[in-house]
């Protein structure tokens, strides 16, 4: 799998950037206000289709851990970590 780019960044910019504790917790309160609705979402789905229901939250749960596993990678490679 290719390397992500590097991205210059100015160092001016200070007053815009927020901390990664900062960026962590909207991500997290993002993921769970959305985690929140799924349930709503597979019951109704699953009064026509049980396998949609499943369906549906099977993605739903799957995306909540490629939206992390995605910020993850994002994180190491602007840290310029090599590992």
């Amino acid at each position: 799998m290719p390397e992500p780019k590097k991205v210059a960044r100015s160092e001016g910019t200070s007053s815009t950037t927020r901390s990664p504790a900062a960026q962590a917790a909207v991500v997290v309160a993002v993921i769970f206000g959305l985690m929140l609705i799924v349930p709503t979402v597979v019951l109704w789905l699953g009064r026509y289709s049980p396998e949609l229901g499943a369906f549906v939250g099977g993605v739903a749960l799957m995306a909540m851990f490629l939206i992390l596993w995605l910020r993850s990678r994002y994180q190491r490679s602007r840290d310029g970590d090599q590992s």
